[in-house]
């Protein structure tokens, strides 16, 4: 395992060429941006857990037919502070830093309540958002990072606290078809109340005249949800959304505020203070975006962690979310370095297995409908909603399929009727091993993998002037536990699911998290490419055969 988890991965800070072997479709232009933790370790200091490291992005540029990779360390606040320092100095969730061990007491008193009301870390290292023509690394606080998307230049520090009164933030935001941004963060004891706020952030700015204005200037406040409890807020990795409606779960898997509060002076990291109450209920709470206001039917079902929504949409009166869903919060547990040891496949085992799992809830209740009664009539799905006392009712959902994560469709189709997911398949084991296709109506799925290969989220980029919803590339970054075999970039035929082209790199890629596709059209993707001097050059120095 320390070859994917434990090494800190170089920069590639120059265009490599990649070699390709198939070929690429002269349709894929553009450039497949990803972000994840690279680096672990800062001088003689480790961090407990992966999902803490330092953000490395890096990116595939696909231009006729050829394929040019690079990687940059996010220059983040916490990435600067942590190098000029050579040790870990600033906190991460699952890691409390201590600046300066050798400060005297009443210093130390002082950071102790500074920490109190923590200003969480600028290590952006989950996701890519765009906004309007700017391109941000996210994680899940207040801070994101805006970036060059073809250089991977870090550039300024944006603080959503500024615009909304948000302390934590997901990574997952939504798109309309306008490119207006839909998020949802928490904050935390505001004005006597935590609450969940949605918020939006408009494509594009024009006062009088001027254009090309800061769109993140402009955000509101869409909705707010208060808390179930004002001291323990629940944690959230995504939402759904629909062409009318937003879907927030407000799982049992939450923050003890109290326990934050007090985590720094204890000695022990944020993420201590987060627990799964598997007494409790998952509260599945129904926005309508026309009123702004959440419809006043209580919904519920059985305690679960989600970390990935998959889509939602409106079918007859009803509204369909699919989610991964967990038993309980063992994957975040699984994720500490100490547990990516030589006993991981063992220790993986005693995770609780993602499942796809469809709910439907309905939207307009028969207050005279009979308790125990299911609400649910549709014959494309067995989910039921069962209706129960006092305006609640009870959500059991249809399960469509164990062992897939990081899921992604065809977004055209986000928040309306949809037939096929994209995921890596992780049967008995939080690691993928393959990509998977799956098909909600057939239940049937199609399925890519090579021995000692773990596969990156898939991203679909659809044909241009497709009609097929699965009529496009499935793009995706494998890393290999093998040293004889280079890592490469994965193109996949979306309909039939085999491979059209591989483009390897000898370099150290690092298993990442989350990104996205930037077609050609958007910005000029030869920009990124190097001059035909430097690509022949490149191609003597570096690119080596595949093994």
């Amino acid at each position: 395992m320390d070859i994917i988890f434990g090494r800190n991965k170089k920069e590639q800070l120059e265009p490599l060429r990649a070699r390709v072997t198939g070929r690429i479709p002269a349709s894929l232009q553009g450039t497949l941006l990803r972000n994840g933790p690279g680096m672990h370790a800062v001088g003689e200091t480790r961090y407990n857990h992966w999902f803490d490291g330092l953000a490395l992005l890096h990116s595939f540029t696909v231009r006729d037919g050829e394929v040019y990779y690079r990687s940059k360390y996010l220059r983040s606040d916490t990435y600067n502070a942590n190098i000029e320092a050579n040790r870990i100095v600033v906190s991460e969730f699952g890691t409390m830093a201590y600046p300066d061990p050798c400060k005297n007491i009443f210093s130390k008193a002082f950071s102790y309540l500074s920490h109190t009301i923590p200003d969480f870390t600028d290590n952006c290292l989950i996701n890519i958002m765009k906004c309007g023509e700017d391109f941000y690394a996210t994680t899940e606080t207040n801070y994101i990072r805006k970036i060059n998307p073809q250089t991977l230049e870090t550039l300024e520090k944006v603080d959503y606290r500024k615009h909304v009164a948000v302390n934590l933030a997901t990574s997952h935001p939504h798109y309309d078809d306008a490119g207006n941004v839909l998020n949802i963060g928490t904050s935390i004891v505001d004005k006597g109340k935590t609450k969940y706020v949605i918020f939006k952030i408009p494509a594009t700015v024009s006062e009088g005249g001027k254009k090309g204005l800061s769109p993140l200037k402009h955000m509101e406040v869409f909705c707010s949800i208060a808390s179930r409890a004002l001291l323990s807020p629940s944690y959230y990795h995504s939402f759904g959304v629909t062409e009318s409606y937003i879907v927030f779960l407000e799982q049992p898997f939450r923050m003890d505020i109290l326990k934050m509060a007090t985590a720094y002076i204890r000695g022990v990291s944020w993420a201590s203070c987060l627990a799964f109450h598997r007494e409790d209920k998952t509260y599945i709470h129904i926005i309508d975006q026309r009123t702004r206001k959440p419809v006043l039917t209580k919904f519920y079902t059985d305690p679960m962690v989600v970390f990935h929504h998959v889509n939602a949409y409106e079918e007859d009166g009803c509204l369909l979310f699919d989610v991964i869903a967990y038993e309980d919060s063992s994957l975040y547990q699984l994720f500490y370095l100490a547990n990516l040891n030589k006993d991981f496949e063992e220790n993986s085992r005693l995770t609780s297995v993602p499942a796809l799992k469809r709910f439907a809830v309905p939207l307009h209740v028969d207050k005279n409908a009979e308790a125990g009664s299911n609400l649910i009539k549709l014959s494309s799905t067995t989910a039921r909603a069962l209706k129960e006392k006092e305006d609640q009712v009870y959500c059991q959902p249809e399960l469509l399929y164990e062992g897939l994560e990081l899921p992604r469709i065809n977004y055209a189709h986000n928040g309306k009727r949809y037939r096929y997911v994209f995921a890596a398949e992780v049967q008995w084991s939080p690691i993928p091993a393959k990509i998977i296709k799956y098909d909600i109506l057939t239940k049937s799925s199609l399925k890519w993998g090579e021995a000692h290969c773990w596969p990156a989220e898939p991203v679909f980029v659809p044909t241009p002037g497709a009609e097929d919803e699965d009529h496009g590339i499935i793009l995706s970054a494998i890393v290999s536990t093998d040293p004889q075999k280079l890592p490469f970039l994965l193109v996949l035929d979306a309909k039939t699911f085999t491979e059209l082209a591989r483009a390897s790199v000898d370099v150290e890629m690092h298993l990442d998290l989350h990104g996205l596709f930037i077609p050609g059209a958007d910005w000029d993707a030869g920009k990124q490419a190097p001059s035909r001097e430097e690509q022949d050059r490149a191609a003597e120095r570096r690119v080596a055969p595949r093994s």
